[in-house]
């Protein structure tokens, strides 16, 4: 899936596309059909659609972690407003970097549970050995002595379950998530015209106002995500 397409044949805008750089395309009719319709954030802080977080982040999860990513927005209309490519780049940038900020907090939190838990599970292991010892000794000789001593020893180290999954496993795939998110918070983002549509095609369009304050007559109804790259 990775490729470096130009954007000779078409018309384009935005950010230059680096060389031998694995470009992630997302084919739309509108920009809009990109951000979450229900958020009310201005432009440059909606979150985007929770379809194409899934495509870009899915296409990204495909290529080598070592790639240099860029996006390119096909887009069925002609270009509109001579800073859109820019706002949409702003946009998306500031809604990954949001991204991996949530999963750095989620990733610290994580590792205080950990700690929490190591400790509560190095208490109950020294606890539950020293008790067995203790039941032993006092049982001494007996066989169920010699059972209580192996199954509070064993009820100690379940207790370290919790802290070992925690510091083992599941803490490198939301370090990866967050890494992925920054590499995405980073990347070149162009939009490339199709042509297709009249030229005030832009103003049904995101961002609905120009720099001169000029706003829709209508709001078009968003068309589905064109997933297929």
């Amino acid at each position: 899936m990775a490729n470096a397409s130009g954007t000779k044949d078409k018309a384009s805008a935005g950010d230059p596309i680096p060389p031998k750089c694995s470009v992630i395309e997302v084919h739309v009719g509108e920009l809009k059909q990109l951000f979450n319709a229900i958020d009310p954030s201005p432009f440059r802080d909606k979150d985007l659609d929770p379809k194409a977080e899934e495509f870009i982040v899915g296409w990204a999860k495909e290529l080598p972690r070592d790639a240099t990513l860029a996006l390119v927005v096909d887009l069925d209309r002609e270009a509109g407003l001579p800073d859109e490519a820019a706002v949409l780049r702003d946009a998306i940038h500031e809604f990954f970097s949001q991204r991996a900020h949530a999963y750095g907090r989620r990733l610290r939190e994580l590792f205080r549970v950990g700690r929490t838990s190591l400790v509560i599970g190095l208490v109950a292991l020294a606890s539950a050995i020293a008790l067995g010892d203790f039941l032993a000794a006092l049982m001494k000789g007996s066989r169920i002595g010699e059972i209580v001593r192996e199954s509070l020893t064993i009820g100690g180290w379940v207790s370290m379950w919790r802290p070992l999954e925690i510091f083992l496993y599941d803490w490198w795939p939301i370090r990866s998530e967050a890494r992925l998110s920054e590499r995405l918070a980073a990347m070149p983002v162009r939009i490339r015209y199709a042509n297709a549509t009249g030229p005030d095609a832009w103003k049904e369009d995101w961002p609905a106002a120009s720099p001169r304050g000029e706003r829709a007559s209508s709001e078009a109804q968003p068309r589905p995500l064109n997933q297929a790259s």
